[in-house]
């Protein structure tokens, strides 16, 4: 398969990252076309659309064999269920799929024509595959079921994020950053209350500790 484009996020890495896509809108990024695939003329008739489908690719998770079962972070990292019950990176082919709002198409003079989008779970410079129209009167089902992972929707910390430190981040990534916290970065299995972590975001390493549901940011560096 062709890589036909890469996206342009805050996140130079994995850890951090919301879990799904859509669970972050003030998440944004930039669909970077290659340059084989910089012709306007292929986005033709996407304006009309809100949401877009971006199939991707799992970077660093390849494997020679493959697992017929895993183990979601949310379910404690301990409980193995199907792998293809799941979204987890470690399947026989590291494909991803990310449903992404639409925010505008934006003309560049040094990369052609650019696709902002929101609500993104992608790292910086993931390479993308395809990208499809999101169709409400098809890809939309209210009554769906979620399985196991309807236990675990709406898991969230508190966050402690003290102003002084807040205000080192740009204003327009403050409301993101915390957002992201709120998700909960770390691996399930690790409730090390003393444990200081840190997650790169937009520039930035932000560091904190969680001890039970609260989370506290104790330094921002640039």
């Amino acid at each position: 398969m062709k890589i036909i484009a890469h996206i342009e996020t805050d996140f130079p890495e994995k850890f951090g990252l919301p879990r799904q896509s859509g669970l972050i809108p003030e998440l944004e990024g930039r669909i970077v076309f290659e340059p084989d695939f910089r012709d306007k003329a292929a986005l033709k008739g996407l304006e009309g659309f809100s949401h877009l489908w971006l199939l991707w690719q799992f970077e660093g998770v390849e494997r020679n064999v493959w697992s017929p079962t895993v183990r979601p972070p949310r379910l404690g990292g301990n409980e193995r269920v199907g792998v293809f019950a799941t979204r987890s990176p470690f399947r026989p082919n590291p494909i991803g799929m990310s449903c992404v709002k639409l925010e505008r198409i934006e003309d560049t003079k040094d990369v052609g024509t650019v696709l902002v989008v929101s609500g993104i779970d992608l790292r910086n410079h993931t390479p993308i595959y395809d990208i499809k129209p999101y169709l409400a009167y098809v890809d939309s089902h209210p009554e769906a079921v979620d399985g196991f992972a309807a236990k675990t929707k709406k898991y969230a910390l508190q966050v402690s994020f003290p102003k002084d430190l807040l205000e080192k981040l740009p204003t327009e990534k403050q409301h993101a950053a915390i957002e992201v916290l709120r998700q909960d970065p770390r691996p399930s299995y690790q409730k090390d209350a003393e444990r200081v972590y840190g997650m790169r975001f937009a520039g930035y390493n932000i560091r904190f500790q969680v001890n039970g549901e609260e989370l506290t940011v104790v330094e921002v560096e640039k």
